[in-house]
């Protein structure tokens, strides 16, 4: 810490040249030159531009080879904040009379056929794929970490016939659950009501009345364009922009400028030059979660219409955050104070603290806002709320399992207050703040809420993210599995590998079969090794290999069960290391895990 405090002195007065470049409109922008330079230094970033509306800068470099530096007219990209402004082009249409919310999805694209058992009742309408709560998954690995997608490629390429990506897995508008997936089906309904591809008319129809002359939906590369930053990762690796079967979900090119005249349109009346463009209501309503178990239940925080209502840093504000390969930004609204900020930065490095640079805007534009006084709330008994919850849905649907054995929340109560107990992350105390509402330290507003589902089920809801109640037996019996196959991985490879060393395991010992099927699962780990991350999603030698090394693992595992059983019950132990490796293989199997298939 002294360190960093030091470095940060140093840097606040000496700046040296091209590691801050800023055209300043103002004296904020002059103070937060050297202020978000020293966080880039400190976080190990490569550059940023920013805009507080009025005021707009830059920082630090543009690409790691040339070192030439970040200006403020350089392009950035913006990943899912994407959705923010295709948001914006449905209300238009919305506002239009070209669509409306409430109208189901299957009425504009027929030819997607949703597996939604609330069909009848409750049909996924254009209002849920905006606010995530339709029910469908996120996405799967080849829909993002690909080198296949084209940018010309139509919509329709991201959900091939018979993928099954389609499946509802809650009732629609119930819960939210993030979607790109969802994104990409409201870029499909824009081209099917205008009748030509969705970026060419948001540029025409939404970006050039806005005066955003300089951001484009269209698909955008370096070497296309000077203007545009160098993406990176960690240690200064770039990386040039990539096309994605997700476009409409995250493919979006701007500059400071632009999204602070964005920010601008957002907190206003609607119009442009004194003429209605959206209607304000939906405008108002943008960030406001509504409809939602969540929301009825009382929680403000959550996502609505393109924009999310975020408890942060002391101030509430409307915020959307993206990440694209080798990019990071975030848009935050303060419609209150008609305050804002916009900041993006061109490198990806999952070791920073972004946070940081949210809190450092936030603190210039807006005085944070006290933290309610501790009050009397009424009487609530935590006890029949007290158990173990799993997220229901969690975000990736083929991630299921990993999330369910590992990402549960303990409940228990504790006087007035709740506490939560996560596996992962630090234990949270949550106060009472009336009927089954509960605030977590720091925050303005209610941050929990306990619910009964329509069915029943007891739920744990943060607005965004859903936790339902299960027994601890059935937790214990997925924790016992998965206890037992990994015992029996490594009983298999440590006794195998040591009798090998001694030369004690002829091919016919009943282990050797097992041993080999435990080792083979290492072959595809150098092939990923020398592949892209990019190809985690295709089909590859090295993701072939996976799938091949991980199905045969069991047919390993019952070849040495038979030869151990025939030679009697001399190596007991052997037997049970195989049996428990076939009952996590068969659960695996269960849950869609086995074999291991990236691209599918």
């Amino acid at each position: 810490m002294k360190t960093l405090i030091t470095l940060l002195a140093l840097l606040l007065v000496f700046i040296p040249p091209g590691l801050a470049h800023n055209v300043a409109h103002g004296s904020a922008a002059t103070s937060l030159a050297p202020r978000v330079a020293a966080l880039l230094q400190a976080q190990r970033l490569e550059g940023a531009v920013w805009s507080t509306l009025d005021t707009h800068g830059a920082a630090g470099i543009s690409d790691a080879r040339s070192r030439a530096p970040m200006r403020v007219d350089h392009r950035v990209q913006v990943g899912s904040i994407a959705k923010t402004l295709l948001a914006a082009g449905i209300l238009r249409l919305v506002t239009e009379g070209r669509l409306a919310l409430d109208m189901p999805v299957t009425a504009l694209l027929p030819e997607m056929a949703f597996d939604n058992p609330w069909q009848a009742s409750d049909p996924v309408r254009l209002r849920h794929l905006l606010d995530h709560t339709s029910g469908l998954d996120d996405v799967h690995f080849w829909q993002v970490f690909t080198m296949k997608a084209r940018d010309d490629a139509p919509l329709a390429a991201a959900f091939p016939a018979g993928s099954g990506l389609l499946r509802v897995r809650h009732r629609p508008g119930t819960r939210h659950s993030y979607s790109n997936m969802g994104y990409t089906l409201l870029g499909m309904v824009i081209e099917a009501v205008v009748k030509q591809r969705y970026e060419r008319y948001l540029d025409g129809a939404l970006l050039a009345p806005l005066g955003m002359h300089d951001s484009t939906f269209a698909f955008v590369t370096q070497s296309a364009d000077p203007r545009l930053a160098m993406g990176h990762f960690e240690h200064g690796a770039r990386h040039g922009a990539m096309p994605s079967y997700m476009r409409p979900a995250g493919q979006f090119t701007t500059t400071a400028a632009d999204m602070g005249r964005f920010a601008r349109f957002l907190m206003g009346d609607g119009s442009i030059g004194g003429r209605g463009f959206i209607d304000p209501a939906l405008l108002r309503r943008m960030g406001e979660p509504a409809g939602t178990e969540a929301a009825r239940a009382g929680l403000q925080v959550g996502y609505g219409l393109g924009l999310r209502t975020f408890d942060r840093h002391g101030l509430v504000a409307r915020c959307h955050g993206g990440s694209t390969v080798g990019f990071k930004a975030v848009l935050c609204l303060f419609p209150a104070a008609q305050k804002g900020f916009f900041i993006a930065f061109n490198t990806d490095n999952e070791a920073a603290d972004y946070q940081r640079f949210d809190a450092l805007l936030a603190q210039v534009l807006v005085p944070a806002m006290a933290t309610p006084a501790p009050r009397v709330a009424p009487p609530f008994d935590p006890r029949p709320w007290e158990g173990w919850y799993v997220p229901a849905p969690n975000r990736f649907d083929s991630l299921r399992f990993i999330d369910t054995v590992f990402g549960f929340v303990r409940v228990r109560g504790g006087g007035a207050a709740l506490h939560l107990e996560p596996l992962q992350g630090p234990a949270l105390v949550l106060v009472h703040a009336g009927k089954g509402l509960f605030r977590a330290p720091g925050k303005v507003l209610p941050s929990h809420a306990l619910l009964l589902s329509a069915e029943g089920q007891r739920i744990l809801t943060t607005g965004t993210q859903s936790h339902a109640r299960v027994s601890l037996a059935y937790l214990a019996s997925l924790w016992c599995s998965v206890a037992a196959g990994l015992l029996g991985l490594a009983w298999i490879a440590a006794k195998g590998l040591a009798r090998l060393a001694l030369r004690r395991l002829p091919p016919r010992d009943p282990l050797a079969i097992p041993l080999a099927g435990v080792l083979a699962l290492l072959l595809p780990l150098p092939l990923f090794y020398r592949q892209s991350l990019l190809q985690l999603g295709d089909l590859t030698v090295a993701s072939a290999l996976l799938a091949i090394v991980t199905a045969a693992l069991p047919v390993a595992m019952l070849g040495g069960l038979a030869l151990a059983l025939r030679r009697g019950s001399g190596r007991r132990i052997d037997a049970l290391a195989m049996v428990a490796i076939l009952q996590l293989a068969i659960v695996l199997a269960a849950w869609d895990l086995l074999p291991l298939r990236l691209w599918a």
